[in-house]
């Protein structure tokens, strides 16, 4: 059985930050790790779920639109992958930034917080969503890192 990409980094070194995880053709997926890896500070499920609404709404809605495939959180709790077709790092890092400006500055409903649009509408959080960008942002520099894993010593 080959294993996944993910499971071949050592998530030992990996710290906060955006990262190339995979390449597949003209698709890169990109982990947006938001927490650092067995250090048993994970987001809870209300945190999850609302920086998944409020993120997937507004970069599909960004510059960008028409080429996210996927945004969606990580098993392990620790952060999101997006995946984008056809768009240089460059771009996708400054809208990443972009997105998560809009997330803290959201002052109006959580998106798609009906029963109608969501299979667990009652679990969302506008305040948990724009606590974890803030904090996701502080973390993540100005301008575009090398998005490369870090490599053990």
């Amino acid at each position: 059985m080959n294993r996944i990409t993910s499971f071949c980094v050592d998530h030992d070194y990996i710290k906060e930050g955006v990262y190339v995880s995979r390449i597949d053709g003209d698709v890169t997926t990109y982990d947006l790790r938001t927490r650092l890896p067995n250090a048993g500070d994970y987001m809870d499920n209300l945190t999850m779920h609302s920086v998944e609404h409020m993120f997937a709404t507004y970069v599909r809605n960004s510059a960008i639109a028409d080429r996210v495939i996927y945004f969606g959180p990580m098993g392990c709790r620790t952060g999101f992958y997006l995946l984008v077709r056809e768009t240089d790092k460059e771009e996708v890092y400054a809208i990443i930034r972009q997105t998560l400006e809009q997330i803290i500055a959201h002052t109006g409903a959580m998106f798609g917080a009906s029963q109608k649009e969501c299979g667990n509408y009652r679990e969302l959080s506008v305040e948990a969503a724009r606590a974890e960008a803030a904090r996701y942002l502080s973390v993540l520099p100005a301008d575009c890192p090398t998005m490369i894993y870090p490599k053990g010593e």
